[in-house]
């Protein structure tokens, strides 16, 4: 809602001209806030797969006749106009002490600065877009900015997690027997794919991500994202014209990461 749209529907023009401006300003908020209530959220195609028809029904009829969501999420943190990876992690992905911790383990364990990077960015996929095929979703999103290796380690991380190295003393993750129980199996493409990280040559690259995943939820750390600035500096390729507006092809899902409860 610009200011005139808002004067003009308050039928306020002129009062409004005798308020100071910060009463003209928080007017204004109460009324933005107000417009949001009005606005509903519809939930996206891939969040009603596994929803009974009757309630999704429902829920376009009640939003029947309502303005829908467009721009920027008052809920949300207004991105600048050129997003940085850095802006992305303090007002989309943050807290996210786990890629912080997995960052920050892979730094003491002095690994080179590429594979402090995957480990930093390992589960960007989760964060920024779906848990199902993270790997898959976190690599292609940051293919144009990383190197090939980082790309491909995060990609293939994802199928590493399930099969041990007694070499490197990565074993199979306790808590995915909570979660998945004792007996689960991977799907055959999973297992392909393993089997295929095994023999390349960046297949450490993307073990020591595992190995740097298991370890990192611990909750009395909170690494802070300042000791991979520099790291970030020199080997993300940070687009001038900002994430999102580059004509990358995965400029779209930066895009919508910066508005993502847009109806169109």
């Amino acid at each position: 809602m610009n200011r005139r749209t808002f004067l003009t529907a308050a039928g306020a023009m002129g009062a409004a001209k005798a308020l100071s401006f910060s009463a003209q300003a928080e007017a204004l908020e109460e009324s933005m806030i107000a417009e949001l209530d009005a606005r509903p959220i519809v939930r996206s195609r891939l969040c009603n797969f596994a929803r009974p028809e009757e309630e999704i029904q429902a829920e376009l009829e009640a939003t029947r006749g309502h303005l829908k969501q467009m721009g920027n999420d008052a809920r949300l943190a207004l991105m600048p106009e050129k997003p940085t990876l850095v802006d992305f992690f303090e007002k989309r992905f943050a807290p996210a002490r786990h890629l912080l911790q997995s960052g920050a383990l892979a730094l003491e364990s002095g690994l080179d600065e590429e594979t402090v990077l995957a480990c930093l960015l390992h589960d960007i996929g989760v964060f920024a877009l779906a848990r199902n095929d993270h790997g898959y979703w976190g690599s292609q999103f940051l293919e144009p900015y990383v190197s090939e290796r980082v790309s491909w380690a995060i990609r293939y991380h994802q199928a590493l997690r399930f099969f041990p190295d007694p070499s490197v003393g990565y074993e199979y993750p306790a808590s995915y027997i909570r979660y998945f129980g004792k007996d689960y199996e991977p799907e055959p493409y999973v297992k392909e794919a393993a089997e295929y990280a095994k023999n390349h040559r960046w297949y450490m690259t993307a073990r020591q991500i595992t190995i740097n995943d298991l370890y990192a939820f611990d909750p009395d750390k909170n690494p802070t994202l300042d000791l991979f600035i520099d790291i970030i500096g020199r080997n993300f390729k940070q687009p001038k014209e900002g994430l999102g507006f580059d004509g990358s092809p995965v400029a779209h899902m930066w895009r919508t990461v910066i508005w993502p409860t847009n109806f169109l």
